[in-house]
C-alpha cells in the first residue's frame, strides 16, 4: 500500500468564525436611495433649478449692496421702469431699484422663514408623535387635542396670531409652528402603532430592549420616506403662506424684502410694465415646485420598498 505525500499538501488550521461569514456583497441604503432618486430626469431637472435658486439667494446678496428702501432715484426718470436688459436683467421699478436684487433679497427670505418654520415643526411633531404612539395615556390627552385643533383650518390660525401679534420674521415663523406640528405628530402616531406591534419589536421588548432604542433603531428607519414626504409638502406651503400673508400686509414688515412683498407691490402693474409682477411670481412658482418635485422623488426613493 503506498504512503501518502504530506509534502505535497498544505494544511490550514480552521477557523470558525471564518466559516460562518456570509459572502454578500456590501449594501448601503443611503447608496441605494440616492441611486433611486438620480435616476429620474425630473429630479436632475428640477435639483438644478433649485440649487441655482438657492446659490443665488444666499450667495449674490452677500455681494450686493442693495437697500431695498432706497428711494434715492425716485426722480430720476432715466432710472425707473427700464424694461429688463443686459445691464438690468430683471428691469427696474418706479424707484429705480433694480427688481433683480430685490427678486433674490426677497427669496432668500421667503426660503429662510419656510425652511426654519418645517424644521421647527417636524422636530416637535417627531418627537411628540414618537412618544403619543408608544404610551397609551399620553394617546388619550393627545387625540382630544387633535381632534380640537384639527378642526379649524391651519391658515386661519396663522392669520389670527400674525395679525395679533404683528408682522415680522420670528413673529411669522411662530405663528407657523404653533399647531402646524400636531399633524405631523398624528401622522407619525399612526405609523408607530402599525409598527410597534410586529413580531420583530415584541420579541425585542420580551428580550428587554428599552423603548427608547426600539423606536430609535425599528421604528423611525421605517417612517424616512414619511418624514421626508411631509417636509416635502410643509416647505412649499410655508413659502405660499409667507407670500399669501405678505400680500395682505400680514406676514413680513414693508421694509423687509420677500417675494410675497415683490408681488403685492407689484401687483398694479399686471398690465403695464408686467415683469415686475410676473418675474417674482416665477421665482415663487420655480422655488415651490423644484422643492416638492425633489423632495417626493426624494421620498419615493427612501422608501425601502423601491429597493432591490
Amino acid at each position: 500500500m503506498s504512503t501518502i505525500d504530506k509534502e505535497k499538501f498544505q494544511f490550514v488550521k480552521r477557523d470558525d468564525f471564518a466559516s460562518e461569514t456570509i459572502d454578500a456583497p456590501a449594501y448601503s441604503y443611503w447608496g441605494s436611495v440616492f441611486r433611486q432618486f438620480l435616476k429620474k430626469k425630473s429630479t436632475v431637472i428640477m435639483l438644478g433649478i433649485l440649487v441655482a435658486i438657492i446659490l443665488m439667494s444666499f450667495i449674490y446678496p452677500m455681494f450686493s449692496d442693495f437697500d431695498f428702501n432706497d428711494v434715492s432715484k425716485v426722480n430720476d426718470f432715466s432710472a425707473r421702469f427700464i424694461k429688463p436688459n443686459a445691464e438690468h436683467w430683471f428691469g427696474t421699478d418706479s424707484n429705480g431699484k433694480s427688481l433683480f436684487d430685490g427678486v433674490w433679497f426677497g427669496a432668500r427670505n421667503s426660503i429662510l422663514i419656510s425652511v426654519i418654520a418645517t424644521f421647527i415643526n417636524l422636530v416637535i411633531g417627531v418627537i411628540v408623535g414618537g412618544i403619543w404612539g408608544i404610551s397609551k395615556s399620553v394617546d388619550r390627552v393627545m387625540m382630544e387635542v387633535y381632534n380640537i385643533i384639527s378642526n379649524i383650518p391651519s391658515l386661519l390660525i396663522v392669520i389670527v396670531l400674525t395679525y395679533s401679534i404683528g408682522a415680522g420674521f420670528w413673529n411669522l415663523i411662530f405663528a407657523m409652528s404653533v399647531t402646524t406640528w400636531i399633524g405631523i405628530a398624528y401622522m407619525i402616531r399612526i405609523q408607530i402603532m402599525r409598527y410597534r406591534d410586529l413580531e420583530y419589536n415584541l420579541a425585542s421588548q420580551t428580550l428587554g430592549t428599552p423603548t427608547f432604542k426600539i423606536i430609535v433603531k425599528n421604528i423611525m428607519p421605517q417612517l424616512v420616506s414619511v418624514i421626508v414626504s411631509t417636509m416635502t409638502l410643509m416647505l412649499p406651503s410655508f413659502i405660499s403662506y409667507e407670500a399669501f400673508l405678505s400680500f395682505f400686509g400680514l406676514g413680513l414688515p414693508i421694509t423687509v424684502p420677500s417675494l410675497g412683498r415683490l408681488i403685492s407691490d407689484y401687483s398694479q402693474n399686471v398690465t403695464t410694465n408686467a415683469y415686475l409682477f410676473w418675474i417674482p411670481l416665477t421665482v415663487l412658482v420655480l422655488v415651490s415646485l423644484s422643492f416638492y418635485i425633489v423632495g417626493q422623488n426624494l421620498a419615493d426613493a427612501s422608501d425601502p420598498r423601491t429597493h432591490r
